[in-house]
């Protein structure tokens, strides 16, 4: 159930990308690898989620006043890795 709401929540996240300025390619790129790594991190869990966890939480600063949809999605990506145990 988890895993489904991780990837419920990063499909909204590629269809927020996508209402981007396409101008904006840092952000875009940015919020793509986030979403490789995390992909990476349902297809094969580790131990090391520091990493990860930390990238999150740089790119919800980062994003908190220029793109407030993504963060929103953001922070819930977070609280479902929470519940993960990651």
């Amino acid at each position: 159930m988890k895993n489904k709401k991780l990837h419920d929540d990063l499909e909204r996240l590629r269809n927020e990308i996508n209402h981007l300025a396409t101008d904006d390619i840092e952000s875009r790129k940015k919020l793509n690898r986030i979403i490789g790594d995390l992909e990476a991190k349902l297809e094969k869990p580790d131990d090391n989620d520091d990493g990860l966890v930390k990238d999150i939480k740089e790119t919800i600063q980062h994003f908190e006043t220029e793109h407030p949809r993504a963060t929103a999605i953001l922070n819930d990506i977070m609280v479902t890795l929470s519940n993960m145990g990651i």
